[in-house]
């Protein structure tokens, strides 16, 4: 059975840490596609923790994670994109609100994937505008950089999102269906 998207119980906190570390972690490993912007496969985590966890985990998970990342690696946590982070997975977690969208007993359709596909793009590009913006008013960079950042991360991450992300949730739904066939024969 699946489990309230916003009940707030140890269980809830104690994933949220898991898929912040996850994120984090992999947050790091990245592909050079433009000036400070990377292909990330971490973004396809934000897919699965949405579609498995709801909005709540995937936000946290995002946000955290990369509030991590930044302080590993340079010491100086941009916010915006932390935030902007959040977002995205708070948007592909949208898809877990769906009454009958059940990953854990396989039970997704064709249009359930379509609409995780739709709320990830969304989440993607609206979070990347955010980051984008805030870097632009609160953080002072340059216009032209960021217009090229944010386009180039957009296209990355949906690539990744779509590539790795989409699959993975589908291929967990299947395999779950699969084992949930199962019977205990006495």
């Amino acid at each position: 059975m699946k489990r309230p998207a916003f009940q707030f119980s140890t269980r809830t906190v104690v994933t949220i840490g898991i898929c912040s570390a996850l994120y984090g972690a992999t947050f790091m490993i990245g592909i050079p596609a433009g000036p400070d912007t990377f292909l990330k496969p971490a973004i396809a985590l934000l897919a699965i923790f949405g579609a498995l966890f709801g909005p709540m985990v995937a936000f946290a998970a995002g946000l955290i994670g990369h509030v991590l990342t930044d302080l590993m690696s340079s010491g100086m946590v941009w916010w915006g994109w932390a935030l902007g982070s959040g977002i995205t997975g708070a948007f592909m977690g949208l898809i877990y609100m769906h009454k009958k969208f059940d990953p854990h007993s396989g039970s997704v359709t064709g249009k359930q994937i379509g609409m995780l596909t739709v709320y990830g793009v969304v989440g993607i590009v609206l979070s990347l505008f955010f980051s984008g913006w805030f870097d632009a008013v609160f953080m002072g960079e340059p216009t032209d950089k960021l217009i090229l950042q944010v386009s180039v991360a957009s296209l990355a991450n949906i690539a990744v999102f779509v590539v790795l992300g989409l699959p993975a949730v589908l291929g967990y739904s299947k395999r779950s269906a699969k084992s949930s066939n199962l019977t205990i024969n006495e």
